[in-house]
């Protein structure tokens, strides 16, 4: 997060609550407890944000199929 006064820091982070209590649903359906908000947001990223997003470091790949890859380079390699 970025010092008072400097809003650009912030933009990505504030696009990141966004999409997350947007796909959730958080902002919604209230969570009756801490817990269930954290499982909540575990089962989004570890389901569908995490397998499903491509990512320019990644040469525009899915997480998933990058790590499989990956995985086959370095055993052709070894």
């Amino acid at each position: 997060m970025s010092r008072a006064g400097n809003c650009y820091d912030n933009a990505a982070m504030e696009s990141s609550w966004s999409t997350l209590k947007l796909d959730t649903g958080i902002d919604i359906h209230v969570t009756a407890t801490r817990r269930a908000a954290e499982l909540v947001i575990f089962d989004y990223l570890e389901t569908f944000y995490n397998p499903t997003r491509c990512h320019s470091s990644q040469d525009h790949l899915f997480p998933v199929a990058f790590e499989k890859l990956q995985h086959q380079t370095t055993k052709t390699a070894a």
